[in-house]
């Protein structure tokens, strides 16, 4: 008998292929088991990455409304590219949905709190941000800015 719950934490792939051989010697049940803990880890991976993503993107916005001098061309690509990994997960996890975002929220706002003021030296002026921060509003240097280098 198969720990399908090992083996799908350790490896997607390998899972799929002791579910195909499952399926190829006729035992439909174990390979149902083995699919089911497959999506669980599947979607477990997808809900880190967006995390992931919403760590980096968050503690990317702390450190522009704390060192506004320190802004760059650089810092507004990482908030984009943050922003377009985080639409690329939810477009392929169409469960990741803004309630799903917003039940690990706040996990995230305190790791990226965490992870800016460790990279600034400094705690940052803000702890929280709203959906619009993160999400909506601009982040780009103006050529004109007075702030950035």
């Amino acid at each position: 008998m198969t720990d399908w719950s090992l083996l799908a934490a350790n490896s997607h792939y390998q899972t799929a292929v002791a579910v195909r051989d499952e399926i190829a010697s006729g035992d439909y049940e174990e390979a149902r088991k083995g699919i089911e803990e497959l999506i669980d880890a599947l979607s477990r991976a997808d809900r880190r990455a967006l995390q992931s993503h919403l760590v980096i993107l968050m503690s990317h916005i702390f450190r522009w409304r704390t060192q506004p001098r320190k802004r760059s061309r650089g810092w507004s690509l990482s908030i984009a590219n943050a922003r377009d990994a985080i639409e690329d997960v939810r477009e392929d996890t169409p469960s990741l949905t803004r309630g799903a975002i917003e039940l690990i929220w706040q996990r995230a706002e305190r790791k990226a709190v965490r992870d800016a003021e460790r990279e600034m030296g400094q705690p940052p002026i803000i702890t929280s941000l709203t959906w619009d921060e993160v999400f909506l509003d601009p982040y780009e240097i103006e050529p004109d800015d007075p702030t950035s280098p």
